[in-house]
């Protein structure tokens, strides 16, 4: 199959568009769960129908052999996750928009609910794994505003979302217009990021019942196209998923000075509600611990994962590997994460200033260690930034690299509790962002923590935190929330405002929180020397689709020979 680029969508065409949808809103806004369900399970369908072209068309694009475990990324990121988030909505549609939670509990006063093992399947799927949403403080576990107001008789007014679709992992956009659509009831239209464009054609057979419902519209272009929708006086609402700088010059204007002026005087060039979801350097805390060989080897390979994955090119890619500094194994994880990120196969620089943007970390760290060789054509080697200076405003620690570098910062501690605090205070203060992070620490050091660990993850500031886990396990559940802690104001908006994902609806979460254990077995599949994610990837499409028990036995035998 061959790439083409998109023909810009004309803004007569755009008009035309923006129009089209404005005069389907209040339809949409009438459209009862069943026939909202309907929808979903049609677009399920759909999706598994072209999954294996979307697949090709993404390793096509990264230079990927389709037939290669790496396929199985792509598997992962695109088809997968959609097909769960659709499924999961449509679920919740099913269950009265109020699906019942797998437990609650408090902490603090807080309300917890989980969401993940729901039911035996789920427990056999996710061996091990638990995954809860912890509601905002002092808000209730309440479930599907948009639906209970409707219940109440109140009129919904519906609207026009812009959804400016992200580059780098395929089923971002879908799942973002599953929650513009169906959490916040507005019809969208999706601009195609120029990077993956080429999804196009197939995102639109994919989601081709909420086109030919008139809900949904696909258009193509770059930033002028971005620009003209965001400015358009249908358009009601914007969702982006990038950096803060798109951000920024969407809300409060390209020029620079204009926007200090802007930003200053609460002015944005746009009066609209923006939400998003944007980037973050990504932490790592490694709790100290006595760990056997294997431990150290299979968590270096772990990190090494969150770091490789998508060729680094992730939001919640490992960027900043926190550890103490007087833990007595330190050098050797260190050392076994060199050799495991030396092994991860070469991966092209496909995202647009990734030469740029690993030259500037370079150039700020002349010690920094490329591994695994000289790169090849296209390629940038995985990098390590040694004993980066835990203080703020500490480049490596302020700035998100977005390629394939990673720093390591060790901070002074007694022990495993007073490490874990301290760790927890650095991380909330000193580095860049507040997407998502993660915790690795032995079963015999999360005993001797006992409710000290739920503290730490209670004071983390993110809107992930992973334990013994990659926060990329959070955005592919889809029953968990995937956004920035909230707090964020327009005016210094760092990883963003607003949650997506969250396919049971909660109307008020604060974080997502994802266990595993710290052995777990099968190989986790972000782990860079995964041998059958491809077929793995496929399987589990095939699962997402119709879950069924008899999917398991194949499922699990590739899972088990990765």
């Amino acid at each position: 199959m061959s790439i083409e680029r998109r023909t810009p969508t004309s803004h007569a065409q755009l008009d035309r568009v923006v129009r089209d949808l404005s005069q389907r809103r209040r339809d949409w806004v009438n459209t009862g769960l069943r026939e909202r369900a309907g929808f979903l399970q049609a677009c399920i369908a759909a999706v598994r129908t072209v999954a294996r072209e979307w697949v090709q068309a993404g390793c096509q694009a990264q230079r990927i052999d389709p037939t290669c475990p790496l396929a199985g990324e792509h598997w992962l990121s695109g088809p997968v996750v959609t097909l769960r988030c659709f499924r999961l909505t449509a679920e919740s549609l099913q269950r009265g928009a109020r699906p019942q939670p797998a437990w609650s509990r408090e902490h603090q006063g807080q309300q917890i609910v989980g969401v993940v093992p729901s039911g035996h399947l789920e427990k056999a799927l996710f061996s091990g794994v638990r995954a809860e949403i912890w509601i905002e403080p002092g808000k209730p576990a309440t479930q599907g505003r948009i639906y209970r107001r409707k219940e109440a008789g109140e009129e919904g007014r519906g609207g026009v979302a812009l959804v400016l679709g992200a580059g780098n992992v395929s089923s971002i956009a879908p799942r973002d217009l599953v929650h513009k659509l169906f959490v916040e009831d507005e019809v969208v239209v999706l601009k195609m990021h120029p990077v993956n464009e080429y999804l196009g054609p197939i995102f639109e057979r994919a989601f081709a019942p909420l086109i030919l419902g008139g809900y949904l519209a696909i258009v193509y272009g770059g930033a002028e196209t971005g620009s003209y929708l965001c400015r358009h006086e249908l358009v009601d609402s914007i969702h982006l998923t990038g950096s803060h700088h798109t951000h920024d010059a969407i809300v409060w204007g390209n020029d620079e000075r204009e926007r200090a002026r802007r930003k200053a005087a609460g002015e944005p060039v746009i009066d609209k509600r923006v939400t998003s979801e944007l980037g973050c350097v990504s932490p790592v805390i490694v709790v100290p611990g006595e760990w056997s060989d294997g431990d150290l080897d299979r968590q270096a390979r772990s990190v090494a994962g969150m770091v490789v994955n998508n060729a680094s090119f992730n939001c919640n890619a490992a960027k900043a590997i926190v550890l103490q500094q007087g833990w007595p194994q330190r050098e050797q994880f260190l050392e076994r994460l060199r050799g495991a990120l030396a092994a991860a196969p070469q991966r092209y620089a496909y995202y647009p200033g990734a030469q740029e943007r690993y030259e500037r970390f370079r150039d700020r760290y002349p010690d920094s260690e490329p591994l695994g060789g000289d790169a090849q054509s296209g390629c940038l080697p995985w990098t390590i930034i040694p004993e980066v200076k835990p203080e703020r405003g500490e480049y490596a620690l302020t700035h998100e690299a977005f390629c394939g570098m990673v720093a390591e910062v060790a901070l002074p501690a007694a022990d495993p509790e007073d490490f874990l605090s301290t760790a927890t205070d650095f991380v909330n203060d000193a580095v860049w962002g507040s997407l998502s992070c993660m915790l690795l620490l032995d079963p015999s050091v999360e005993r001797s923590l006992g409710a000290r660990l739920q503290e730490a993850i209670g004071r983390l500031r993110y809107g992930g935190v992973a334990v013994n886990s990659w926060s990329g396990y959070l955005f592919a559940l889809s029953a968990t929330s995937w956004g920035a802690y909230p707090g964020n104001p327009l005016t210094d908006v760092r990883s963003g405002i607003g949650t997506v994902g969250n396919t049971m609806l909660f109307d008020h979460p604060q974080k997502s929180v994802v266990v595993a254990p710290f052995g777990a077995w099968p190989k986790p599949v972000w782990f860079p020397d995964h041998r059958t994610l491809a077929s793995l990837g496929e399987r589990l499409a095939d699962m997402e689709t119709a879950p069924a028990w008899r999917r398991l036995p194949r499922l699990a035998l590739a899972a088990a020979r990765g």
